[in-house]
């Protein structure tokens, strides 16, 4: 293993300038910080982790808390996650993962044991449990998603209110007047989830506005559940010609029994989705709809978490406006 005493010796510099180099702690002039730096490249120099901890009081870590439940779309969550180490890296962060459903004993561990520099938090609840400690915890920390109340909080999310408003508009402007949205697992409701809270209110407003008929049913997914709950839908509105699904695991399902009840699609019913691009694009019918921006998202968080640990970031909310793509699965509302 190379050492730091044969850098400097490479670099013609003493070892406390290499050491200073790398903690950052002392101003060094750019010429100096690029012969070092070069040298590190050339020898393939590795700090060690701990010592380097211990001198910059830094573990050089991000705690990324993404508690994987069974009624939210994994691979989302593991897209964000993905995005989070990547950026992470590029930074010089490792990020530790950390997936049970802990709460407040996750932000008390995090924050109490000096394992990690800052912490990014997923599937915030508007009322997320976890915020009295992070407001009263010094460590920085970033949330993707938007919790009610947004006070001394750093955030960055999809505009998800300003989504399904767009989704109602795309509708309302193609003539649908009676529209359903079949939404995600009633326990994602049950927890006053943001996305899914906030999607539901830009729906129901610009519905309102619009003077459009929403009928908003939770599903579980799956080709049964969403069997239930389309026929629960027809029997109530009869004359729904539009739907919008937040759900990715009851895209398929819905497309399949229109087919078997000879509804065509968009001829007679249209069907817009908030989903992943993927999703979207390889469903039977391509889908018109509003992707989830889950890389822009992960890059968001850490820019921002590493711009509080620098020193350079304040509390800010960062929403990303949404923007809808129209594809094969949305058309003129049929002529009754």
């Amino acid at each position: 293993m190379v050492t730091l005493a044969e850098v400097a010796q490479h670099a013609g510099v003493s070892a406390s300038t290499v050491s200073y180099v790398l903690s950052g702690k002392r101003s060094i002039s750019a010429t100096t910080r690029q012969r070092v730096e070069r040298s590190i490249r050339e020898l393939g120099y590795h700090p060690n982790a701990g010592a380097r901890a211990l001198a910059s009081s830094r573990s050089n870590i991000i705690a990324l808390m993404v508690p994987l439940r069974t009624d939210m779309y994994v691979p989302v969550m593991m897209e964000i996650a993905i995005a989070v180490a990547t950026t992470a890296r590029t930074h010089g962060y490792d990020v530790l993962l950390l997936t049970g459903e802990e709460g407040p004993d996750a932000v008390r561990r995090v924050a109490g044991s000096g394992l990690a520099d800052g912490m990014i938090l997923m599937d915030v609840e508007l009322d997320d449990e976890r915020l009295p400690l992070l407001r009263e915890s010094a460590q920085p920390a970033v949330l993707i998603g938007l919790p009610a109340d947004t006070t001394g909080l750093t955030c960055v999310d999809l505009d998800f209110k300003a989504t399904g408003a767009l989704c109602v508009e795309h509708l309302a402007g193609l003539g649908h007047r009676d529209v359903a949205v079949i939404g995600e697992a009633p326990a994602v409701y049950e927890r006053h989830t943001g996305f899914a809270e906030r999607t539901l209110d830009g729906l129901r407003s610009r519905a309102r506005e619009t003077g459009l008929r929403l009928l908003h049913r939770p599903c579980e997914g799956g080709y049964d559940a969403t069997a239930v709950t389309v026929a629960r839908i027809l029997d109530e509105r009869p004359d729904t010609t539009g739907f919008v699904v937040q759900n990715e695991a009851a895209v398929e399902p819905l497309l399949a029994l229109l087919r078997q009840q000879g509804r065509a699609v968009p001829e007679d019913v249209s069907v817009v989705a908030v989903c992943p691009e993927q999703v979207a694009v390889q469903a039977s019918v391509r889908l018109t709809s509003v992707s989830l921006p889950a890389q822009e998202m992960g890059r968001h968080a850490v820019e921002q978490l590493v711009a509080k640990l620098d020193g350079r970031g304040g509390d800010e909310v960062v929403l990303l406006p949404p923007a809808l793509t129209v594809r094969a699965s949305s058309g003129p509302a049929p002529l009754r």
